[in-house]
């Protein structure tokens, strides 16, 4: 058998107490003598002991001072950050950015901020009569969009058709690679329109040759707003986008969690959008950075309208209406933090209750499921719900009159003076006194109505699931 090794021996150091081999007169880890009897040392480890004692100290002063810069460092960005992300105390959006259109334009769905459908304008009323018919090749959702003495829509025979105002004749026709849903915006000569093929589409306005084109991945049946260099649309892959108008290239991108079927507002910088997985959103518009995540509990997929003062109105598929604080942000985890805090809360635990999210304003509910986007005409909310036509108080949120349909309403409503127009599956288009709620006229086409009439000139022009394009004056 081998001899057994003698064990090693080892010395504590008084200091640092780590272990260094037996007669070391100095520890290895730190300044510390690893034996305690200081007058064993000689006189020149005593000063070898002081040296490295020297040396220590400042090293952990230095560490001291470098922890603390670096802790200070720390907490400024953290403080900075907080304020980037959840105040506009760094940076704020540009307020002149938004999708309103100058005259002459149709830069988003619906036109304008309010989605009055209309430039405002009642030079005539029309009286419900049959001004000209323009046949597709297949049902017309798209709404149309009118520039400059032309009728934009898409159809679900693959074609964008630009339609000459007056008479109805075709100028010209883009042929996409699916149906055309989306509804056009037009603007400096340039048109832009969302297809089924996954294509955002930037055309020509006066001869329909593509200038250039956007793939996603789904379908685009959002409609696309311009502002400032910028389109912004959403795409059934989840995404909102930002392209450069110029050239289409991608300036950034959002995911919203669900198909993103809504078309957005953009306002004082801001981009407004709802989703389908019960959340709303407002981003900044020049970078996408997420403002406000705005639970609305059930999907948007109607079209937000934005009034003067920022108040934002998204219409919900339950048959609710949220007013929300354009300019609020959402706090941190607020949402991932508010129901365990109100589940406390129910359950008594002495701690406040907990506030409404940011940006609540106020909920109406309208009782009807709805997908058609809210009209804001001064303190009056239009809105189709159910087979509904409804106007509702922006101020007191009491529903001021009720007009029924034959059908669903999936048609957005539009304005011009005193006259509001919308149709409904029902087949029909109705001009509706906005001030009572009383029928004036309607008009019967060959099928469903799902598109959201325009009107310019004393002439309403919709488009019927019968196929046709129909100019009413």
């Amino acid at each position: 058998m081998g001899s057994v090794p003698e064990p090693q021996r080892w010395v504590i150091c008084p200091v640092c107490h780590k272990p260094n081999p037996a007669g070391t007169r100095f520890c290895e880890h730190c300044w510390g003598a690893a034996i305690k009897q200081d007058n064993q040392l000689t006189n020149e480890e005593l000063e070898e002991l002081n040296r490295r004692q020297e040396i220590y100290l400042e090293r952990k002063k230095k560490f001291k001072l470098a922890a603390a810069g670096f802790a200070v460092i720390a907490l400024v960005g953290a403080v900075l950050l907080g304020l980037f992300y959840f105040t506009d105390t760094i940076y704020k959006p540009p307020e002149d950015v938004n999708s309103n259109p100058v005259e002459g334009d149709w830069t988003m769905f619906r036109r304008d901020l309010f989605r009055t459908g209309s430039t405002g304008e009642a030079v005539e009323t029309p009286e419900g009569k049959l001004k000209w018919m323009f046949s597709t090749g297949a049902s017309v959702h798209s709404s149309p969009s009118v520039v400059d003495g032309t009728v934009y829509i898409g159809s679900r025979d693959y074609h964008l058709y630009a339609l000459d105002a007056e008479t109805g004749e075709k100028n010209w026709d883009y042929k996409a690679g699916s149906w055309v849903e989306s509804s056009p915006a037009v603007t400096d000569g340039t048109v832009y329109v969302g297809s089924n093929d996954g294509y955002l589409y930037a055309l020509d306005s006066d001869t329909g040759e593509k200038l250039w084109d956007f793939k996603t991945r789904y379908p685009v049946q959002s409609s696309p707003a311009v502002a400032d260099g910028v389109v912004y649309f959403g795409s059934d892959d989840y995404y909102l986008y930002a392209l450069r108008t110029s050239d289409g290239k991608e300036l950034w991108k959002y995911d919203t969690d669900s198909p993103a079927l809504s078309s957005p507002a953009v306002a004082n910088g801001i981009v407004y959008v709802g989703s389908g997985h019960g959340y709303s959103y407002a981003l900044n518009a020049v970078n996408g950075q997420r403002r406000l995540r705005y639970k609305t509990h059930y999907a948007v997929y109607s079209s937000p309208a934005v009034s003067d003062n920022g108040t934002v109105y998204f219409a919900t598929t339950s048959g609710s209406i949220c007013a929300v604080d354009g300019m609020a942000r959402t706090l941190w985890r607020e949402h991932e933090i508010r129901p365990w805090w109100m589940q406390l809360w129910i359950m008594g635990v002495p701690i406040p209750q907990p506030p409404p999210q940011s940006g609540y304003l106020w909920l109406r509910w309208l009782g009807r499921a709805q997908t058609s986007s809210p009209l804001l005409d001064g303190d009056t909310i239009y809105i189709g719900s159910g087979n509904r036509i409804l106007a509702v108080d922006a101020n007191t949120q009491e529903i001021l009159w009720t007009f029924e349909t034959g059908g669903l309403v999936r048609s957005s409503p539009a304005i011009a003076g005193s006259v509001l127009y919308v149709g409904s599956e029902d087949g029909k288009l109705y001009a509706v006194d906005a001030g009572t709620g009383e029928k004036l006229w309607e008009y019967a086409t060959g099928d469903s109505i799902t598109s959201s009439p325009a009107v310019i000139d004393g002439v309403v022009y919709i488009g019927s699931q019968d196929g046709n394009v129909y100019a009413i004056e």
